[in-house]
């Protein structure tokens, strides 16, 4: 059975008053548009009962497997206003993919690619005012798509009545001053992720799971948190919420995926452009020692984090618990990430030719 996702137009949106002011401050994920996707899966009908309705809260049963087990998944996407007004996604299909496996890890009933991309297409169509001008800048529509377990059951088992939504916010740049380096907290007394567990899906408790070692970063004066790899802590992972990427020589590196490691859709276009920048992309085991070795010698010139919010962060520096702290280079912003991140964000807002067939066009 085809998904639709019908547009049921909100009756009170807000003004074209209220929705400039917040474009014109939107800061990131606080503020919503006037719609939403929703759609409903049981074990019965499978995937049915798919609109756009207007945004609002969604009532659930106090035993709703989701608030026991965790049983939920998440993507994280951006719709772009190119400068001819148009609207486009960026390669879409593939956090559509993740999506499922991320799905199916957790044992959710798999969305189809089609139906994943035909509720973003509606949404964005039905609430296009809300993607902002960039104006030569990185604001866009962040876009949210999540499916959780409704079944009001407490039996341990997968629910057999699932909720699928997509929410939009506007998002400003991430760097509201500038692209500034930031320092990271090496983390060994905490793990993200475990072999065999869920670590290359995208769902809520992995994030859980990062919270405590982020506030001992905030503590330790870091933006970010490091994770190596769970029980002996000798390889580089991934951060919190992002992947991480250095570059050694002509090489840009990135920990190889194991399983446990986020596989992020701006890690994969960026390890695609390299090329581009000289750069020779590999995916290789990581270990911590190397990395900071490398950085103490300098053979490794520069590092990175990246991902949907923020695109490319640059890494100044490292600290860890025995007081240490590594700084990369000079602590600046490196030549290759700056190209890189530039690279990508022209793509994106269409300031670059497509020659990858990476873009979607919505409206």
């Amino acid at each position: 059975m085809s998904l639709n996702f019908d547009v049921r137009p909100n009756p009170h949106p807000r003004s074209a008053h209220e929705r400039a002011a917040i474009l014109a401050n939107p800061g990131f994920g606080t503020r919503f548009t006037d719609h939403m996707a929703v759609a409903t899966w049981t074990v019965a009908d499978g995937w049915h009962d798919s609109a756009v309705v207007p945004y609002a809260p969604f009532q659930l049963d106090p035993a709703a497997a989701i608030l026991h087990y965790a049983q939920g998944v998440f993507e994280g996407l951006k719709a772009y206003r190119h400068p001819d007004g148009s609207i486009w996604l960026f390669r879409a299909e593939e956090n559509a993919r993740r999506f499922q496996r991320s799905a199916q890890r957790l044992g959710l009933p798999e969305l189809p690619v089609e139906a994943f991309m035909e509720s973003l297409h509606q949404l964005v169509s039905a609430d296009h005012a809300w993607v902002p001008d960039p104006d030569g800048g990185e604001a866009s529509l962040y876009l949210r798509p999540f499916m959780f377990a409704s079944e009001a059951f407490l039996g341990v088992r997968a629910s057999h009545h699932v909720t699928y939504s997509l929410i939009a916010s506007p998002a400003g740049a991430y760097f509201a001053s500038g692209v500034k380096p930031v320092d990271i907290w090496i983390s060994t007394r905490y793990s993200r992720a475990g072999a065999g567990g869920t670590g290359a899906a995208k769902c809520g408790g992995n994030y859980a799971s990062s919270l405590l070692a982020q506030e001992e970063a905030a503590q330790n004066g870091c933006a970010q948190v490091l994770f190596a790899d769970a029980g002996r802590h000798e390889f580089v992972e991934e951060l919190g919420g992002m992947n991480i990427c250095f570059v050694r020589g002509d090489e840009l590196v990135t920990p190889a995926l194991t399983g446990s490691i986020l596989e992020g859709v701006t890690r994969s276009s960026i390890l695609m452009l390299a090329a581009k920048q000289g750069l020779r992309a590999v995916e290789r085991p990581v270990g911590l020692a190397e990395l900071l070795e490398g950085i103490g010698d300098r053979s490794i010139s520069e590092v990175f984090a990246c991902g949907t919010a923020a695109v490319i962060t640059p890494i100044s520096g490292f600290a860890d618990e025995s007081g240490r702290t590594y700084r990369v280079a000079g602590g600046e912003v490196g030549e290759h990430t700056s190209a890189l991140r530039q690279s990508l964000l022209d793509l994106q807002f269409g300031r670059a030719e497509d020659v990858e067939g990476w873009l979607t066009r919505v409206r």
